[in-house]
């Protein structure tokens, strides 16, 4: 690992100062919705593993791989693993990947997080270059009961009648600077569980 520390353009790469041994994060964009750009999980564990990533683990069918790697993450690293899958698979998809630590904080940073919401009706969509975000305004719409967050590195959502039916703008999500990877509250909160369970388990 270790390619270039800094913000990459086509691939994302967060948490890129992380030292050696330590657990990332990543998300594939779009794969396994439909038919379209069906990538097989036990596939993505091989590719990634043949990358010299570390024991490679996915959860659900979504895209969603925990790794550890053997040094910092950069855009160079990110890029290759884009390609790589694209290479062994088929599929073309962007990945933003995540220090374990970086995403666990914005997981618990969600400030639409309520008691007896449904996790399954909040999103986290995760930046693909850290503080990219900065200075994006929400929607100028009426969301009416749906709440949006907008912070430097995460757009946070309450989404009470389902993603389906967000009344965000299509082409506000366009217009963002730099793409972003949405994961309900469930998937991600599995995400920090898994987390939690390997760092405990590490020697």
């Amino acid at each position: 690992m270790g390619g270039d520390g800094g913000a990459g353009g086509g691939a994302g790469a967060r948490g890129a100062e992380v030292g050696r041994g330590v657990d990332h994060v990543a998300l594939w964009r779009g794969v396994n919705v439909g038919t379209a750009k069906r990538l097989p999980m036990a596939e993505l564990r091989a590719t990634v593993a043949a990358l010299g990533w570390l024991d490679p683990a996915t959860l659900l069918n979504s895209g969603n791989l925990v790794a550890t790697t053997d040094g910092p993450v950069g855009p160079d690293d990110v890029a290759a693993l884009r390609a790589a899958v694209l290479r062994d698979s088929g599929v073309d998809a962007a990945v933003v990947v995540l220090a374990g630590a970086e995403f666990a904080r914005l997981a618990a940073a969600d400030p639409l997080r309520r008691d007896g919401r449904p996790p399954t009706l909040r999103s986290t969509a995760f930046a693909q270059v850290c503080g990219a975000l900065a200075g994006v305004a929400p929607p100028d719409v009426d969301l009416g009961d749906e709440q949006l967050v907008v912070t430097p590195d995460a757009i946070y959502q309450w989404l009470p009648d389902g993603v389906i039916a967000s009344r965000v703008p299509a082409a506000w999500w366009r217009a963002l600077p730099v793409p972003v990877t949405a994961r309900n509250g469930a998937t991600v909160q599995k995400i920090v569980d898994l987390l939690a369970r390997r760092a405990v388990s590490r020697p």
